[in-house]
């Protein structure tokens, strides 16, 4: 069964799709003459086409405006007594201007050949001559709503092409009891459209939970699109979530699409939710609740249909409290709240996610590495890792790169303890070391809040970020 069928099924609306119309392509015809307007409607609602009419070129504009078009049909002439094409010409340039992709045919009663053939050299896709023949009119039309969703389709691969995604089914590895209830989650909750909010601190496998949400769902087969809200500017989240058309801003030269348009039928991850800007949450949560946005720049009115799995490791009940985010919005997203444990609270796992990594980066480097020496392993089950799982992940890659022999060693690891804080000395450290033992303190001491952690450091949210990067955080 289709999502889209499925949905419908449920709430009981026939609502529209842009992905599976069950009405067919949207057809837009412009004509003054309402005897053509009429014909025509008979003819292509007999077809399975949806249709809209106009009488004149202002209708017209404001429904390409306010709708997306598989094709528009258009006439040349609107005002009596003339034949000259130029409102016709005039209308097909503007429509071009709102919807480079929509095709347009024009259509004229005159047989004037040289007009045809300007309104073609001015992008004009076909044209059909009145009386026009139905046979010839309908193999017209499908072509060229053929050709423009092929060339759409085009424009979204070609977008989605630049974004990087983690490729093929995510592996959880998991047997402690802390993980298990997780994993029943996302076993019942996948297969559903639910949105998901998963909490966790930095490093405790957010994104892997939710690209294992999205794998389990029946929208597997389109990419996950993912979104850092932390690494995205306010100048630029509009665009980057909406896109823009050409002109909507100084260096904005042509149309983008938006991350909401590209994981149309699919799945969109907000990693890093808390960090969303206050005045960007109200059109967030228009689009969550709707399906409606407008691109940066333009009037018109577009529809997708995404699932959201957002993740955070602020505590948004306190973000709303404190003002910087919005209950109603925290409502809309945490339909399913996953929590993730730390590392510290799962340590039963650490053996089996150590090897699992060993495997990993000893494939990647082309080492033969089978284990590890007993020290190694207790000194990593007495690590705190602040870092959680992405901590081990990036030590166990040391780790491979460093070791000599068949198994890892202590000294492999590069876990020391002057990173580890208390038994210390601050004199004994390098000032690389004294700054990542205080970041790794400061998120301990706030149980992962970035922003609460850059103010006692004294950092900007940004400025601590990269150094939770540096450090592999």
């Amino acid at each position: 069964m289709l999502i889209t069928d499925h949905l419908k099924n449920q709430d009981g609306l026939d609502r529209e799709r842009p992905a599976v119309r069950p009405a067919g392509p949207r057809v837009l015809i412009a004509d003054d003459q309402a005897d053509v307007l009429e014909a025509l409607r008979l003819l292509l609602k007999a077809e399975g086409f949806q249709l809209e009419t106009a009488s004149s070129p202002a209708g017209a504009l404001a429904a390409a405006e306010a709708r997306e078009f598989d094709v528009a049909m258009i006439d040349l002439n609107y005002t009596r007594d003339t034949t000259s094409g130029e409102e016709g010409l005039n209308l097909l340039l503007r429509i071009q201007g709102i919807d480079p992709t929509l095709p347009v045919v024009v259509m004229t009663a005159w047989g004037s050949v040289e007009l045809a053939v300007e309104a073609m050299r001015r992008g004009a896709r076909d044209f059909i001559q009145k009386p026009w023949d139905n046979a010839r009119l309908l193999a017209i039309i499908r072509t060229q709503i053929e050709l423009s969703q092929a060339l759409r389709k085009g424009q979204r691969l070609e977008a989605e092409n630049s974004l990087l995604r983690g490729e093929g089914m995510p592996q959880i590895v998991a047997e402690s009891s802390a993980m298990q209830s997780v994993l029943q989650v996302v076993s019942r909750v996948g297969p559903s459209d639910a949105n998901v909010l998963i909490l966790g601190e930095n490093g405790t496998g957010k994104g892997v939970v939710a690209r294992a949400l999205h794998a389990v769902s029946s929208r597997a087969s389109r990419p996950m699109t993912i979104v850092n809200s932390g690494g995205v500017s306010e100048g630029v989240f509009e665009s980057e979530l909406f896109g823009h058309v050409r002109g909507a801003f100084t260096d904005a030269k042509a149309d983008r699409v938006g991350r909401f348009e590209l994981a149309d039928q699919g799945t969109l991850f907000l990693d890093e939710i808390a960090n969303v800007p206050l005045s960007q949450q109200a059109k967030l949560l228009r689009v969550i609740e709707t399906g409606e946005f407008e691109r940066l720049g333009s009037s018109r009115t577009r529809r997708v249909d995404v699932r959201i799995i957002s993740a955070t490791n602020a505590s948004l009940d306190e973000e709303v409290a404190a003002g910087r985010f919005r209950q109603d919005l925290l409502f809309r997203l945490n339909t399913i709240e996953i929590r993730l444990p730390a590392l510290r609270e799962r340590r039963e796992d650490l053996p089996l996610l150590a090897q699992h990594f060993l495997r990993q980066h000893a494939q990647r480097y082309r080492k033969r590495l089978t284990g590890f020496e007993s020290g190694a392993m207790q000194l990593l089950l007495e690590h705190s890792w602040p870092g959680n799982v992405r901590e081990l992940d990036h030590a166990i890659e040391r780790a491979v790169l460093m070791a000599a022999g068949p198994l890892v060693k202590s000294g492999d690891l590069g876990l020391r303890s002057s990173r580890d804080g208390a038994a210390a000395r601050l004199e004994d450290m390098s000032l690389e070391d004294v700054e990542c033992f205080l970041v790794k303190k400061a998120m301990t001491r706030y149980d992962g809040n970035v922003s609460q952690a850059a103010k006692a450091l004294g950092l900007s949210r940004s400025a601590l970020y990269r150094r939770l990067q540096r450090y592999g955080l």
